[in-house]
C-alpha cells in the first residue's frame, strides 16, 4: 500500500481535552464541549500575557467571573441566559489562549471568524442563543472594558490616565465604583468559575 505523501497529509486540527473529548478546532461540535474543560483551561490561561503583579497570573477564568458580575451591576435585571453569555464570553480561549488585542488586530478577520466559530459552538452547547442581541453584546463589551480598566490599573502596571484613554473609566458601578482584584491559584480560579456556572446554568 502506497504511503500518503507528506505534502498531502492533513495537519491535525483537534485537541484532546482532559474529559477525553476531542475538539475539532476547524469544525467544533457542541457535543465535544464540556464546562469542566472550559473552566480548567481558562483557569490556566493568563490575562495580559502574564504581565501582571502577584504570586499567580490573573486568569481568564477570573476575568470572566468579573465580567459577569459587572454586567449584572450595569443591568440588575439582566436575564440569566445573558449573564451566562457574559460568563462564557471568552470561553473559546480555553483552547486558543488569550491573545492580546493588538495581536488579534494583526491577524485580521480570519482569526475573528475562527474565534466566532468556537463561540457559536459554546453557545449551542449551553443553550444560549447564537445570535446575541446588539444591546446585550454592547453590555458585555462594556463590562469587558470595565474589567480591563481594573485589571490594567491594579495588576498590569497602567496608570489611571493611560487606562482611561484606552479602555474608558468605568461608570455606573454604584457608590464605590471600585473592584478589588486578587489573582488566584489555578485550582481556586477553577472553583470560582464553576461556582458561578452552577448558579447560572
Amino acid at each position: 500500500m502506497a504511503k500518503t505523501p507528506k505534502a498531502l497529509k492533513v495537519p491535525r486540527a483537534w485537541q484532546r481535552m482532559l474529559s477525553g473529548r476531542r475538539l475539532d478546532l476547524l469544525d467544533p461540535s457542541p457535543l465535544d464541549i464540556e464546562i469542566e474543560d472550559i473552566a480548567h483551561g481558562l483557569a490556566r490561561v493568563a490575562r495580559w500575557n502574564g504581565q501582571t503583579h502577584g504570586a499567580h497570573a490573573y486568569s481568564v477564568a477570573e476575568h470572566c467571573v468579573l465580567v459577569e458580575s459587572l454586567a449584572m451591576q450595569f443591568d440588575p435585571n439582566l436575564d440569566r441566559v445573558w449573564r451566562l453569555a457574559a460568563l462564557l464570553h471568552d470561553a473559546s480561549e480555553y483552547v486558543i489562549g488569550d491573545m492580546i488585542s493588538p495581536f488579534k488586530a494583526a491577524l485580521g478577520l480570519d482569526y475573528k471568524e475562527f474565534e466566532e466559530r468556537l463561540n457559536r459552538a459554546v453557545h449551542m452547547r449551553f443553550s444560549i442563543p447564537v445570535e446575541v442581541p446588539e444591546k446585550i453584546e454592547a453590555l458585555i463589551k462594556r463590562a469587558d472594558k470595565a474589567s480591563a480598566f481594573f485589571e490594567a490599573t491594579q495588576l498590569a502596571g497602567f496608570d489611571h490616565q493611560e487606562a482611561s484613554k484606552i479602555f474608558g473609566r468605568p461608570k455606573g458601578l454604584g457608590k464605590t465604583g471600585f473592584v478589588d482584584l486578587r489573582p488566584l491559584a489555578p485550582n481556586d480560579a477553577y472553583k470560582l468559575f464553576m461556582k458561578r456556572f452552577e448558579v447560572l446554568r
